[in-house]
């Protein structure tokens, strides 16, 4: 049974500009150790910056949250299976709700091109 679902739509350019402003205290606030690690290995890392972003909104979405509502934006975890596939890791405040609300998968779909980045996740419950 679906719980919830979240799209979100990021232009790319907008998350570059607020890195170039904030640098480091931005990625440390909203971005997991492995994910900025993740994204500085690319060229174009804003890009899958703007993707992980759209990722984490599109949780909260989906929880029916948004944002300011307990659940930060580093406690959702955006990284990839072995075959590649995009998934979610919850910690924190994101893990609690998740048992709260019986959520048992995450299924993640996230894209982006040279202008924007796309996410659309799905909560299943359990």
């Amino acid at each position: 049974m679906i719980y919830g679902i979240g799209i979100d739509l990021v232009e790319n350019d907008r998350i570059e500009k607020i890195i170039a402003k904030w640098g480091g205290k931005f990625l440390e606030r909203v971005f997991c150790e492995n994910e900025i690690k993740y994204c500085a290995r690319h060229v174009q890392f804003s890009l899958h910056y703007a993707a992980r972003f759209a990722a984490k909104e599109s949780f909260l979405k989906a929880l029916g949250i948004g944002m300011g509502r307990g659940v930060h934006l580093k406690d959702v975890e955006v990284t990839h299976n072995e075959q590649g596939k995009p998934i979610i890791i919850t910690h924190n405040q994101a893990a609690l709700q998740l048992k709260k609300n019986k959520i048992a998968k995450i299924h993640l779909s996230i894209t982006h091109t040279k202008t924007y980045a796309a996410a659309f996740l799905i909560l299943e419950k359990g």
